[in-house]
């Protein structure tokens, strides 16, 4: 059943209070809180109801998710994203494996390898473009390469037309080294622990935090331009 969300005059005979969810939930799972609660309903796992005066009151559906959530967290150690594309699966109808029965879902995926000359193809970069980056190191010299370079050499011939070259890219580099090393910073406190729902989380965080970064930076960006252009 997919979470709904409502305002107004609504119907309350049978839907539960934040507490009342809490009180069927914990026998299960002892450390739950309310915060926790309302950590999974930021986080799109579910949308309760709202009464006029803003209390949040969850259906028999909602408790079954987040039910469903918690145990998938609890058994298999799964970040936020897999468990809620479960279950938008499950609310669209779709066969939906169940993520606990596939291989714990990694941040670096392994898709197609393009040859030197595919990539190019892909990109219609020109081969000193990707000559010029492979120098600099913005990417290796390699029989083959992941998708992500398609992007990126991609970008980069877009930016070369424009007199932008992989030079100027240096600094964009070492500025996403800086982000990284500030996410790892501020993941250290799960970095630094072995046990995979720490991994699990930090796995989840990370690309949060990043986009987050990508955010600040692009409102920077915009501003700046702002001011340059008419």
């Amino acid at each position: 059943m997919p979470a709904a969300s409502a305002r107004g005059s609504l119907p309350v005979a049978g839907l539960l209070s934040i507490g009342q969810v809490l009180a069927r939930l914990t026998p299960e799972f002892p450390t739950l809180t309310t915060s926790k609660l309302r950590f999974l309903e930021v986080q799109g796992i579910v949308t309760p109801m709202r009464t006029e005066s803003g209390y949040r009151k969850f259906s028999q559906g909602d408790v079954e998710r987040l039910r469903i959530a918690l145990q998938l967290q609890r058994d298999h150690y799964l970040p936020l994203h897999v468990i809620r594309d479960y279950l938008a699966d499950r609310d669209a109808g779709r066969d939906a494996q169940h993520p606990g029965e596939q291989p714990p879902p990694s941040i670096h995926p392994h898709g197609r390898r393009f040859s030197r000359d595919e990539l190019l193809k892909a990109t219609g970069a020109r081969a000193q473009l990707l000559n010029e980056a492979i120098s600099i190191g913005l990417l290796p010299a390699s029989e083959s390469y992941p998708e992500s370079a398609v992007g990126l050499l991609g970008a980069m011939s877009a930016l070369d037309r424009h007199g932008i070259e992989p030079r100027h890219m240096r600094a964009l580099r070492q500025a996403a080294e800086r982000d990284a090393a500030l996410v790892q910073q501020a993941l250290a406190p799960l970095l630094h622990r072995t046990d995979p729902r720490s991994r699990a989380r930090a796995s989840e965080a990370g690309p949060e935090l990043a986009r987050r970064l990508d955010e600040v930076r692009s409102h920077f960006l915009k501003a700046a331009l702002e001011r340059i252009l008419p």
